[in-house]
């Protein structure tokens, strides 16, 4: 089984670390920059936990039509960037590959038709928190779980494919399962990125440092709330209480920069129109009110807007004061 990574960030780097450990050189690493994939490949993959650092010499590899077939396709890009990369990646995909969708929110929901994706497209979900330190260099801050499935009928060939994955994945280190409901699955963890993503962003803070104040919870508690009830609106299964839920990743994950954070430090756009612009956008259409996220999706916009503005000037953080 041959499995490609795409996407260097911290999520890629972390599956490319752990899927090369179990798989070896049936795993490798795709960057659509050369220079960077050079640069990639003459470092390494640098991966630190708790239990020291380790250095991966990955493949690394820039051009899908010099790629021999592969298997599996992980996409770890940012949801901005998902329709330029599958336009990228169209020289991999085939009707046999695995095109598992690691995206954070919902928008990526849309590419769920395999004869327009040219691909068979699977869906997956990650509380793994990895933070990127440098390119090519992560730290594994907190032990998650991946669940991975289908929003649609699919092939027996994908079903085994997807099945045959999951042995791997749990022999790689990622705590793995699947699931015949990954859509109330990703849904959520939309919960959690919706509660986490921004506030960090606003506060500059880790996730654990969310739980410190009761002014940061009781924010956390209403972005999530707005976002139950739109969910409830469209009757999606919801398994977990979603507050208590997302307390307890911001416990798990306490050390863990998010990714809107790590975002907003690098100067790159932000994902918020993929998490809370989700649920405004839906709760629009539903005549579900959504006060506290729509405070937040702005208050995001104007950091994105304002490049080597820190986060935590007062100039953007009325929403602290609201």
């Amino acid at each position: 089984m041959r499995i490609a990574i795409v996407g260097p960030g911290a999520l890629g780097c972390l599956f490319a670390t752990r899927l090369f450990s179990a798989a070896g050189h049936d795993s490798l690493l795709i960057d659509h920059r050369p220079e960077r994939a050079a640069m990639l490949n003459q470092q390494g993959i640098i991966y630190e936990s708790e239990n020291g650092t380790e250095r991966f010499s990955i493949p690394v590899l820039h051009d899908p039509a010099a790629i021999p077939a592969v298997d599996i396709l992980f996409s770890c890009v940012k949801s901005y960037d998902l329709q330029q990369s599958l336009t990228f990646l169209q020289p991999l995909l085939t009707p046999t590959t695995l095109l598992i969708f690691l995206q954070n929110g919902i928008s990526h929901l849309q590419y769920n038709n395999a004869d327009k994706l040219g691909a068979t497209p699977a869906f997956a979900t990650s509380s793994e928190g990895a933070t990127r330190l440098a390119a090519g260099h992560i730290r594994h801050a907190g032990i998650g779980h991946t669940t991975l499935g289908f929003l649609s009928r699919q092939t027996k060939h994908a079903t085994t494919q997807l099945r045959n994955l999951l042995p791997l994945l749990q022999k790689s280190g990622l705590a793995s399962s699947l699931t015949e409901d990954v859509h109330a699955k990703l849904w959520a963890k939309l919960f959690v990125n919706v509660g986490i993503n921004a506030l960090t962003a606003i506060e500059n803070c880790s996730n654990g440092q969310l739980l410190e104040t009761s002014r940061t919870r009781v924010k956390l508690a209403a972005l999530v709330k707005e976002a139950e009830a739109v969910a409830h609106a469209q009757d999606i299964t919801i398994f977990d209480d979603p507050v208590q839920a997302t307390l307890a990743v911001c416990k798990s994950t306490s050390l863990n920069i998010s990714s809107m954070l790590q975002d907003i430090r690098n100067q790159r756009p932000t994902e918020i129109e993929a998490i809370n612009g989700a649920i405004s956008r839906i709760g629009k259409q539903l005549n579900v009110a959504t006060p506290e996220n729509d405070k937040i999706i702005d208050r995001i916009k104007a950091i994105d807007l304002s490049p080597g503005v820190h986060p935590n000037k007062d100039k953007h953080n009325e929403y602290k004061k609201s």
